[in-house]
């Protein structure tokens, strides 16, 4: 990955109060990479992965002038209590009361008031939009989330390292999620937030999980079923992508460029209509596969890596996974492709101790911290040391998310995707019930997705 070091000298922008935030246009998506755990060698796949655009240029945060100690700049600079206020997820927040403390524990010279608040990565831009200045000064949310942030100046430019090269030790895919336009903006925490094929090694073999009809025919003769939410913009375009039709958020940051009504997108829709009709994939939302899992009723299904102890404890020695795998459209063998993403700790511009806000953000996505992460709630590094760990490689969900990410992008979609593709893929999952003639189906579709933003 190309880089540039920015010519400002590190104890200059440490200084307390002296950051302030910039806004920026949305970037090019880039080309997912694997997280940094590196997948075994696949077989060839049937089909060819779409071609991934160059990797556009970060600039790197700046380095410390030789001889100077960035933190202890910082304290020197400090008066008073550090006044700070965290967002963490529900599920997150027992450890990072823990991280919390100890990095207080760190800095024992320093006094500090730190709060911590509950937030979900999903949510967090909704909520941050309400009010940029009065929200937390250091939160985490998810990656497709950055380009509004930024846009909406809720987000400090990463211009300097404090106890590490944010750049250079986290997944070049994860550094690349966390920029706008070349500039970071955020401090990658995971490199788990995608989706792959979960099953039951008892029903398939690992030759069976290569092709989606294959499956179909297996689980068939088990009486079983596999499952997915076609109904969901988010999945079904595992169908599309792997096809080569493309969909992908303008230069505006607003709208969208898709392709989806092109050529061969007919014989996709086809080939959605062709699997749901044998009674084998079925249609599911995330919550009804855990319970259809725990009931013995789904033996395979495309999720991500929160659903792997639903899975383990249903199948126990049995759990397997993989990446996705192919479909048949117009005759043609298609790699499954998927979204990549990533969670992130971002810095709120606006925060009376920005200097303390990003060496916390450090802090709670270091090394050390992702791998207590991985430990305690099984969620994937994006820090390159700690996703080389033989624990982070041995997990199946990990493994498998890695062996996916060849075939995978990051999500960057304006708003007016989602809802017809949801109504697409409710259609075609319910067998196209009033016979519309998919061409047509697929332009109305294409329209709404790439309608101007009012």
């Amino acid at each position: 990955m190309k880089k540039k070091v920015l010519a400002t000298l590190l104890a200059t922008a440490m200084t307390v109060g002296c950051l302030t935030g910039c806004g920026g246009g949305a970037a090019e998506s880039p080309a997912a990479e694997a997280p940094a755990a590196e997948a075994p060698a696949a077989e060839e796949p049937a089909a060819e992965a779409p071609a991934a655009d160059e990797a556009p240029e970060v600039e790197a945060p700046a380095t410390a002038e030789e001889g100077t100690d960035p933190v202890a700049n910082l304290i020197a600079a400090t008066t008073g209590t550090v006044t700070l206020k965290v967002w963490a997820s529900e599920e997150d927040q027992d450890l990072t009361n823990k991280l919390l403390d100890d990095f207080k524990a760190a800095y024992p010279d320093v006094t500090f008031d730190i709060t911590l608040g509950a937030e979900s990565e999903s949510t967090a831009k909704d909520t941050v939009l309400t009010d940029v200045e009065a929200v937390a000064d250091v939160y985490a949310f998810a990656d497709d989330q950055i380009n509004d942030l930024v846009n909406a100046g809720a987000l400090q430019e990463v211009v300097a390292n404090y106890t590490f090269d944010v750049v250079n030790e986290n997944a070049t895919g994860a550094v690349e999620a966390a920029a706008v336009d070349g500039k970071v903006y955020a401090y990658p925490m995971t490199a788990d937030n995608g989706y792959f094929m979960f099953y039951d090694s008892s029903v398939f073999s690992e030759s069976d999980v290569q092709s989606l009809e294959k499956m179909i025919e297996v689980a068939d003769a088990a009486g079983k079923k596999i499952a997915m939410d076609i109904s969901n913009g988010w999945y079904i375009y595992s169908f599309f992508q792997g096809a080569g039709l493309e969909l992908k958020l303008n230069d505006d940051g607003l709208t969208n460029t898709c392709t989806w009504n092109g050529p061969g997108g007919t014989d996709v829709a086809q080939a959605i209509l062709d699997l749901t009709a044998s009674g084998v994939l079925v249609d599911m939302s995330d919550e009804d596969m855990a319970t259809q899992i725990a009931e013995g009723n789904v033996v395979a299904c495309v999720n991500g890596t929160w659903r792997a102890e639903t899975a383990a404890e249903a199948w126990g020695d049995n759990y397997a996974a993989t990446k996705l795998p192919t479909f048949k459209a117009g005759g043609k063998d298609c790699q499954m492709s998927s979204y990549s993403g990533y969670k992130l700790v971002g810095v709120n511009p606006h925060s009376a101790n920005v200097g303390w806000a990003m060496l916390l953000a450090e802090f709670l996505t270091n090394e050390a911290a992702q791998t207590a992460r991985f430990e305690a709630r099984g969620l994937g590094p994006s820090n390159l040391a700690a996703a080389s760990s033989d624990a982070v490689q041995a997990n199946p969900a990990i493994a498998a998310l890695a062996e996916q990410a060849a075939y995978a992008t990051p999500q960057r979609v304006g708003g007016n995707f989602w809802s017809p593709a949801e109504t697409l893929g409710q259609i075609l999952a319910s067998g196209n019930p009033d016979g519309t003639d998919l061409q047509e189906l697929l332009d109305t579709t294409v329209e709404g997705i790439t309608a101007p933003v009012e």
